[in-house]
């Protein structure tokens, strides 16, 4: 049996960077081979509508990260951060490779400048990883089960949902050594701060889910997949896959819960 630990503990802080750096899967996107694609999985890939989206998020998603890892005072935190930037860094690349691949063309956008606060921004970015990535890993699974893309592409970007699973996992653990590391004096403006960015976050994706951003796949990809999946369906299969991802590593870090229970409890009113 595992001992105890001690949430915001220096075990806990070792424990979270070292579970993060030793399950970091190396590769490089320029030695990576890509399938050939028929007809009809080309025009699929090509007419999904969040490919500009993707590459201005993941690289904007990828400075702020880094950022934040030049911010760490501990070496092994830093590391970690650091790493995590790196991956998100190369999940920016991978798309690129992807567009370049299959000749999908998206408006070139400038680099957003770097927020002045960064803490502020890594907040917000990771909060908002969280909850895509919890209907990414559903979405990822509709779209393996039921065909939509070849099974060597699905299986190309399988190491990027498990990235974007160890990156969450990291977050919430990073965000409970903060806590416990911050005097009490602070901890007010640091609470202050987690709801804040989680708030606005979550009103982001609540006016997707309201329709007033129409397009966004991540909320509404599931109906391209199977129209007869209900909102209900969609929402267990995420739990499942979110449970099934997190799964793999140490049961004692903690695990996101925000957008797990939020789904949980629309299951109980959903028919």
């Amino acid at each position: 049996m595992k001992p105890d630990l001690t949430i915001g503990s220096t075990a806990h802080k070792e424990l979270l960077c070292r579970e993060f750096i030793d399950t970091h899967e190396p590769y490089e996107v320029a030695t990576l081979r890509w399938p050939e694609l028929d007809t009809s999985s080309l025009e699929r890939l090509q007419t999904l509508p969040f490919w500009d989206e993707a590459v201005s998020t993941e690289h904007a998603t990828a400075a702020k990260v880094k950022a934040q890892a030049a911010l760490e005072h501990d070496a092994l935190m830093r590391q970690a951060v650091a790493l995590q930037g790196y991956e998100e860094e190369r999940h920016s690349a991978l798309i690129n490779a992807l567009l370049t691949q299959y000749q999908i063309t998206v408006p070139p956008r400038p680099p957003a400048p770097l927020p002045p606060n960064i803490e502020w921004a890594f907040l917000r970015t990771e909060y908002g990883e969280c909850f895509d990535s919890f209907f990414a890993f559903g979405l990822f699974a509709l779209a393996k089960d039921s065909g939509f893309f070849p099974p060597a592409l699905v299986t190309r970007f399988e190491p990027v949902m498990q990235e974007e699973a160890r990156h969450i996992l990291f977050f919430v653990n990073w965000l409970a050594y903060r806590r416990a590391q911050t005097p009490l004096w602070r901890r007010p403006e640091l609470l202050l701060r987690r709801l804040l960015a989680m708030t606005v976050q979550a009103w982001s994706r609540l006016q997707t889910a309201r329709g007033m951003a129409t397009d966004d796949f991540t909320m509404k990809g599931h109906e391209s997949f199977s129209a007869d999946l209900s909102p209900r369906d969609f929402l267990h299969r995420c739990l499942q896959e979110n449970e099934r991802r997190l799964s793999q590593y140490d049961r004692r870090l903690l695990r996101p819960r925000l957008v797990p229970t939020i789904a949980q409890t629309l299951l109980r009113v959903l028919r």
